[in-house]
């Protein structure tokens, strides 16, 4: 402030001291204090215990025997700007790669994966696409304006019990599949899960094509003024694409063909 006042006002640092009410002896003060270690101590408890307070650092500094008053560990804190909300990233375990190779049978693998696209008053929807990897048939498309992990949880529990449940289901590592309530879910029902690698799309590349299909014939193709016509649509278009679509993966036949009576 005294050398904003000194500059502006074109006065000496003596009468800028004066105006500010400032004595001139703590202008000139310089700070003494090596915070340098404080500085390492923080920035490693930060990155060791991210979510810990400086309440949390402090007791753990004192623990170990560093004589610092709180009033010094909550400086140093606040001028690293560790009080600043931080969103902590989840690390994933280690996903296996696994070939795509088709089932032998239905129900043994089931695709999922998620769709989004706008209305015209230019609201967000998504759909959650079901596809079961034998015979590419869709096991269902689910339509709504947000897919919370709970809500998916449900969607996919009410599409067992009108389906059958499958032995396994191949997702991408998206919040919603690997929340505890998907996985209590799966684990409550015996289907095991299978996560493709980050950054790896094509490990799930039935449902991905299922998904451009989708996409050209439907998403891209019509407007939509609210989430009852996407999922109108969509029913009509699943039970086209199940019963009179034929693929050349499938040697020219539609799903519905190649399902065992």
């Amino acid at each position: 402030m005294v050398t904003y006042v000194a500059d502006s006002q074109q006065i000496s640092i003596s009468r800028a001291c004066r105006e500010a009410s400032l004595p001139k002896s703590m202008y000139y003060y310089k700070m003494v204090k090596d915070d340098s270690e404080t500085i390492a101590k923080l920035a490693a408890l930060a990155s060791t215990c991210p979510s810990e307070g400086k309440d949390l650092y402090y007791g753990r500094i004192r623990t170990q025997g560093f004589k610092w008053n709180y009033k010094r560990v909550r400086r140093v804190y606040l001028l690293l700007g560790l009080n600043q909300r931080r969103k902590a990233r989840k690390r994933l375990p280690q996903r296996v790669k696994t070939p795509l190779a088709q089932p032998a049978a239905p129900g043994e693998m089931w695709s999922v994966d998620f769709m989004s696209d706008i209305l015209t008053n230019q609201r967000k929807f998504r759909t959650l696409n079901v596809l079961d990897d034998f015979n590419r048939e869709a096991i269902a498309i689910e339509v709504a304006y947000s897919m919370p992990a709970v809500r998916v949880t449900g969607l996919l529990e009410q599409i067992i019990c009108e389906q059958g449940k499958p032995k396994c289901i191949r997702v991408d590592n998206g919040p919603e599949f690997i929340s505890k309530e998907f996985n209590t879910s799966c684990e409550g029902n015996g289907i095991k899960i299978q996560y493709t690698q980050p950054e790896r799309p094509m490990q799930n590349g039935y449902i991905e094509r299922f998904n451009r299909s989708f996409r050209e014939s439907i998403l891209d193709a019509y407007l939509f003024e609210n989430v009852m016509q996407v999922q109108l649509l969509a029913e009509e278009w699943v039970a086209d694409y199940n019963s009179k679509r034929r693929h050349e993966a499938l040697g020219g036949k539609t799903p519905m063909e190649l399902t065992p009576c």
